[in-house]
């Protein structure tokens, strides 16, 4: 063989080992190999809280190098049950996952999905979330106080905007309220809005007369004074929020909202502990802590099949809630 010959084979040779692999050492089948791309779908509209987690949790991966690249995208109706549609339908694809939360698991329900989330692939819980009660500036409530008196006088009149559809926490917050003040939950004007991003534009024109919202959604809307807060629906105040809890302010409600990520089904067993191992890193980042603090939210990791263990009770408590509010 000529030199020349020999010199092209060595060339090719060198490359092939220089080209960086699609995971990093390890293997494929190694749990701490790094996944290259991930698509995250939101099943509601940018804005809300599943977009707002999803983005905030993808780019705390790259800024970590946990995450090659990441690509959300939102595909939302029906309450999420669109996207859940999508994700079910996407079977054995591993480099898929949604991101999702309660209010797929009422959605389910309200909206009768042929999908369950309980036909998916488990992925990891990630966050908790406090509810709250928000007027616009302009509004004529100053306190809850106020706001519960106009609403037991005329509850028809008094609309009430959440950014899900029935069976999801901005609406089991809000009838869980009335009850607790002696409405019947079927006389609330619940407005339903696909994301707390619609519902924010509602809250701020006077549309609805208050919202009911995550925390970490309106953020910035409270530190600029454009949304007042008058409760909060976790049993205990947030830091940097300057309302007080229903409790304390005389309606027995204690409420909180949780997000998490599921992947299709079908999906290799190597794909589901990549995945699982994804999130498990992600924890550990001072990305992560750093916008935990920042929207409010609180740590509340439980991956693989704990989080399918913590599905299936809250597709049975949902289910029952909603029968014991008349909703179902």
């Amino acid at each position: 063989m000529k030199p020349s010959n020999w010199l092209a084979i060595a060339a090719a040779l060198v490359a092939v080992l220089l080209v960086p692999p699609l995971l990093t050492p390890g293997g494929e089948a190694d749990e701490g190999s790094q996944i290259r791309s991930l698509r995250v779908l939101v099943p509601n509209a940018p804005g809300g809280g599943y977009d707002i987690t999803a983005r905030t949790a993808t780019k705390a991966m790259e800024d970590a190098d946990l995450l090659g690249n990441a690509e959300v995208f939102n595909l939302p109706g029906a309450g999420g049950t669109v996207g859940l549609g999508r994700t079910v339908a996407e079977r054995g694809n591993g480099k898929l996952v949604m991101s999702m939360g309660l209010g797929v698991v009422g959605s389910v329900f309200t909206n009768k999905s042929p999908s369950s989330l309980l036909d998916t692939t488990p992925v990891a819980k990630l966050i908790e979330e406090s509810d709250i009660v928000v007027v616009g500036k302009d509004s004529p409530y100053q306190n809850i106080g106020q706001l519960i008196e106009a609403w037991k006088k005329d509850p028809g009149a008094v609309q009430v905007g959440g950014g899900s559809s029935p069976g999801g926490p901005d609406h089991l917050a809000p009838m869980l309220m009335a009850k607790a003040v002696g409405l019947a939950p079927k006389a609330v004007n619940y407005v339903q809005f696909d994301g707390g991003g619609e519902l924010l534009a509602s809250v701020l024109g006077g549309k609805v007369a208050f919202g009911v919202s995550g925390v970490g959604e309106y953020r910035d809307q409270i530190a600029a004074g454009t949304l007042r807060v008058l409760a909060v629906t976790s049993a205990n105040r947030i830091p940097g929020i300057d309302a007080p809890t229903l409790s304390e302010s005389g309606v027995d409600v204690k409420f909180t909202n949780w997000r998490g990520i599921v992947a299709p089904p079908g999906i290799a067993e190597s794909d589901r502990a990549k995945l699982v191992s994804l999130f498990e890193r992600l924890q550990k980042t001072p990305q992560w802590q750093e916008a935990l603090q920042r929207n409010g939210w609180t740590g509340a990791f439980a991956p693989g099949e704990q989080f399918g263990s913590f599905l299936k009770e809250e597709n049975t408590r949902v289910a029952t809630v909603l029968k014991e509010l008349g909703l179902a």
